[in-house]
């Protein structure tokens, strides 16, 4: 694995996630480290200064997931050097918005990693460490649609979530999405992508009492203005509690779902 410059830790010090942080604790609390080693140990939260980022090392104790490399206008050592601190934490990396020809460099030093053509991303796994929670469901009015809607699916997955993809279910054709409704009543949280006049998030509102996340896309043509005809369609809704993200936030609808899905299941585990 590719190691930044200036990489002189070992592996023990290097591999501080949400776990090693409880062992920690306890380790002070019995009496079995001293304060000023496990200070020691901490030394790198909040972030460590790359020069060209700040990696934030205490996102993953904050939000439950570590930061996530936006790729796009990013150089392939910088890219290469912000997975290399993210991973050496033993945590699992997301890098969005990526060409085929940025994943072939950068696994030329991470032979573990996975490129999803359609998202556009590249994902690296933690080995040993995969447990899902089933609940999303990510829907697509068109064919078209299929980069943001992958790009929402892999994030959902990538945070520890079971995905089910229900594609090419647009309006004009209404009874393509009514063939899925048993998808529909399992789902706890449904992400639907369209483009055009943005109308599938709320066709899907009104049939379920689950949170709804729209995904305006930009595809249509030119009155459509690049996705903000969807945007608006979706945010004048008539269907209650629907949710909406920016044009083409792919990312932005998986994240949201993670976190929804993750405090209805740590909800459920608490009755």
């Amino acid at each position: 694995m590719h190691r930044p410059r200036g990489y002189n830790r070992s592996l023990r010090e290097a591999t501080l996630n949400t776990v090693e942080l409880k062992k920690i604790l306890e380790r002070v609390r019995a009496g079995r480290m001293k304060p000023d080693e496990a200070l020691r140990r901490l030394r790198l939260l909040p972030y460590e200064d790359l020069g060209f980022a700040k990696v934030d090392n205490h996102r993953q104790l904050r939000r439950g997931f570590p930061e996530v490399i936006f790729g796009e206008g990013k150089s392939v050592p910088q890219i290469v050097a912000i997975m290399g601190r993210v991973a050496s934490k033993r945590q699992p990396v997301l890098v969005t918005r990526v060409t085929p020809d940025v994943y072939k460099k950068v696994r030329r030093h991470y032979r573990g990693a996975r490129y999803h053509q359609q998202a556009r991303a590249i994902t690296l796994e933690v080995r040993g460490t995969k447990k899902t929670r089933p609940g999303i469901l990510v829907l697509a009015a068109g064919t078209s649609d299929l980069p943001v809607a992958e790009e929402a699916a892999v994030t959902a997955e990538i945070l520890g979530n079971d995905v089910v993809r229900v594609y090419d279910v647009g309006i004009a054709g209404l009874h393509r999405l009514l063939d899925h409704k048993n998808e529909l009543l399992r789902a706890r949280v449904i992400i639907v992508v369209a483009g055009m006049e943005g109308a599938l998030p709320s066709i899907v509102a009104s049939l379920v009492d689950v949170p709804v996340i729209g995904v305006p896309t930009s595809v249509g043509y030119g009155t459509g203005i690049k996705g903000v005809a969807a945007l608006m369609g979706m945010l004048n809704s008539c269907a209650a509690g629907l949710l909406v993200v920016n044009i083409d936030n792919g990312f932005g609808a998986g994240y949201a779902a993670s976190n929804i899905n993750l405090n209805i299941e740590n909800h459920s585990n608490k009755m």
